[in-house]
């Protein structure tokens, strides 16, 4: 028996426990109208493919004999599945509206995460495209496209995507990824077709700490809690905080908004994990809609979904941060945090397993010259090779906040609370201060059953009173919640930095499984510093469990978009993510105070994502790549010829010319699309109050007793992955703290 055999053996018990989702609001956001029109865009981006002679209805796309013989005899080919040649079948028939968990999913996205402004502006679309005149406007035929056999809505489709009106071009990027993202997550063939495991190969099960968490009696008025020390969010920052603050002799408390979950409820199936997980069911687009956030909204924060890169602060980022007035940041007493923290985690280089993908990344580097290494993992001195982490570690070898930091701070003590809703930080006034004495929020228990898929037991009015309150809700609702608690500095959700990022994928003749093994462990840097300021892009390979790569893949037509996707276990993504310079804002939304944000990526830092691409090209090239494709809308996909004398390398006329199409396209706007996991600097730490939102202490300008510790206070992109540092900062600020603490009083 071969060793992949044993290896797959080994998972077989490992069955993670369902994770049900939270009712969907009783009213429908969409008119049947509307349902109509979107499920038929939606049918056209992923349809169902049938032979022409057994196409019969107008939602089927008709294929020729030999396009269809050719689709399942690939399809077989590729699968794993003993049924190979029925799944590929099950698989072309497939259209997104058959499956039921589709339109449920879609409901969801629309009721609950669409912001009112978006979802009104996704409805008059689709109120436009369901009259005569409107749809003369946007897609050249009277007849509606709700009415219009699938092979013309795919014609429509296809012209939107090289329309001259940008809104055209932005309608057929929002519905195609909107289509893409939806059915990944919820189709039962996809899976077959590419034989991804629903656990890592080889995954041993984790013992997770057993929290425990207060729970709230029902009642009309407030229930009032002291301690000494309340922290609002449980990830990276506020992690760190709780521990230094409890072992120092404090009551602490932390509150999270979202709820904890046990490792043997991960992984988390692609359905359930972006919405239990991340934040707003990881869609928050920026108000232009070109950039979208992805940021962890879980107990552990960011740290229970991020992949283990555990990077330092570089020196001329600490320089850049001292010379603004902050020498802390050049001190010896920075470098002892960032030690304390990867030692408390075990970060090391020492135990990396490469995958393919990071293989290929650091030895076509080496064959260019480019500066490279190996990512440290925060993974407790394990061979973690896992590439499933992004909907939670099962394992418990990646030393995030939940297996670190928060089971410490328990065992000095510190209380927790999850499904808290922090609605203002509360201040009294003395002699002209204004001084934090607690939080209010909104306590949401779970339901009767211990989840959160029924109604909840309780809700109730919560007020912490504490003698400092620290504010770690992360960069996207750290200033949201300083902005409802009454503060007025201008700085409160400026300068929003993002890492933006763009991405590059390859296909080989060998077999990759790209989801095997940990997803970032290597790092090309040889174009960090293309400003010679500091600001330019870093090289890194991405997450390849489907719903994270597929969307990225190029849609043409609803046949090659299938056919392409089953290829995945042949490919490798990369990305190419910048330290922005420029930056942007986070508000509240004016209808229902939720996270919005502007940010346009500027043509500076495109410049720079574009050289990162070409760089990832060649990496690529000189790896033996077939097939080279960017997510830049238009770009052709590079094809190597055979024929190609070996020893040209990157001087391929043919793949010259190709760069040269990457430099000439840029960016084009509205339609192309960035992705952002790093969020920073919305609450900047600064020298004076006039220049940011925190002191060099963490302490919030004009106020005494309110700190903030995330990366919210990061006073400009870090350029690496941000949890090392946000943990450095959060242990220099809660000692900071703790100093202040010693010898006062009780509550």
């Amino acid at each position: 028996m071969s060793t992949s055999t044993l290896a797959t053996l080994a998972t077989q018990p490992v069955s993670p426990k369902a994770a049900p989702l939270p009712p969907l609001p009783t009213e429908d956001p969409l008119t049947p109208a509307q349902w109509k029109t979107l499920l038929a865009i939606t049918d056209t981006v992923v349809p169902s493919i049938k032979p022409m002679a057994v196409a019969k209805t107008q939602s089927e796309i008709p294929a020729t004999d030999v396009e269809y013989d050719n689709a399942v005899e690939t399809l077989r080919k590729l699968s794993p599945d003993p049924e190979a040649g029925e799944v590929a079948k099950q698989y072309l028939e497939e259209n997104s509206s058959s499956i039921p968990a589709f339109r449920e999913s879609l409901r969801r996205l629309v009721a609950m995460y669409m912001p009112a402004a978006t979802r009104n502006e996704v409805t008059m679309v689709l109120n436009i495209l369901n009259t005569r005149a409107g749809s003369l406007l946007l897609t050249g035929y009277t007849t509606t496209i709700s009415e219009q056999p699938a092979d013309i809505r795919e014609i429509i489709i296809q012209g939107w995507a090289i329309a001259r009106l940008p809104l055209l071009r932005q309608l057929y990027r929002s519905m195609t990824m909107l289509t893409k993202q939806t059915w990944i997550r919820m189709s039962p063939t996809l899976s077959r077709v590419l034989g991804v495991p629903r656990v890592p190969v080889g995954m041993n099960p984790g013992k997770g700490f057993d929290y425990e968490f207060i729970q709230i009696p029902p009642g009309d008025e407030p229930e009032i809690i002291e301690t000494d020390v309340v922290i609002i969010g449980s990830g990276c920052g506020g992690g760190v905080c709780a521990k230094n603050l409890a072992e120092a002799g404090n009551r602490v408390i932390v509150v999270e908004k979202a709820y904890h979950w046990t490792p043997d409820h991960f992984p988390m199936s692609d359905a359930d994990g972006w919405n239990h997980l991340f934040m707003n069911g990881a869609f928050i687009s920026s108000d232009d809609t070109t950039l979208s956030v992805v940021t962890g909204q879980s107990w552990g924060g960011g740290g229970t979904v991020n992949w283990s890169a555990s990077l330092q602060t570089q020196g001329f980022v600490r320089r850049e941060w001292a010379a603004a007035g902050l020498p802390f940041f050049t001190s010896a007493e920075f470098q002892d945090s960032l030690d304390r923290v990867c030692d408390r985690m075990g970060v090391s280089s020492d135990h990396i397993r490469q995958n393919r993908s990071n293989q290929i990344l650091m030895e076509g580097a080496r064959k260019l010259g480019y500066t490279h290494k190996a990512v440290p993992q925060n993974t407790g001195g394990n061979q973690h090779y896992c590439g499933h982490c992004t909907l939670g570690c099962g394992s418990c070898e990646k030393q995030g906040p939940t297996v670190s930091f928060l089971p410490d701070a328990a065992r000095a003590g510190t209380k927790f609370i999850e499904g808290f809703h922090a609605e203002k930080v509360l201040f009294t006034s003395k002699e002209g201060d204004r001084i934090a004495t607690g939080v209010e929020g909104t306590w949401v228990s779970r339901d009767i059953n211990g989840g959160v898929a029924g109604e909840p037991l309780t809700r109730r009015k919560v007020v912490i009173k504490a003698k400092r309150v620290i504010v770690s809700a992360g960069t996207m609702q750290s200033p949201l919640l300083l902005l409802r608690s009454g503060l007025k500095n201008y700085h409160i959700g400026r300068n929003l930095h993002l890492h933006p990022v763009s991405f590059l994928g390859a296909i080989y003749n060998e077999e990759i499984k790209p989801w095997e093994g940990a997803i970032l462990t290597s790092v090309v840097s040889e174009y960090e510093n293309l400003d010679g300021k500091g600001h330019g892009v870093k090289l890194e390979a991405t997450n390849m469990i489907p719903s994270s790569w597929l969307i990225w893949l190029p849609w043409k037509s609803g046949l090659e978009y299938k056919v392409n996707a089953a290829r995945m276990k042949h490919m490798c993504g990369y990305i190419t993510i910048a330290r922005d310079r420029d930056t942007g804002q986070v508000y509240p939304d004016p209808v229902d105070g939720r996270v919005r944000f502007k940010y346009t990526t500027s043509a500076f830092d495109k410049k720079h994502i574009t050289a990162g691409l070409i760089a990832l090209a060649k990496i690529q090239y000189v790896a033996g790549a077939t097939e080279i494709f960017t997510a830049i809308p238009g770009v052709s996909t590079f094809i190597r010829s055979p024929a190609t004398a070996s020893d040209l390398g990157i001087n391929d006329e043919s793949f010259q010319v190709w760069l040269q199409e990457i430099e000439n396209a840029g960016f084009p706007s509205p339609d192309s699309m960035f992705v952002s996991a790093h969020q920073m600097g919305t609450c900047r730490m600064s020298s004076s109050g006039s220049k940011g939102v925190v002191d060099p202490n963490g302490q919030v300008w004009g106020t005494k007793g309110l700190y903030v510790a995330d990366a919210s206070i990061f006073p400009s992109a870090s350029g690496v992955n941000p949890m090392v540092t946000i943990m450095a900062i959060s242990d220099w600020v809660s000692r900071g703290i703790a100093r202040g603490l010693e010898g006062s009083a009780r509550l």
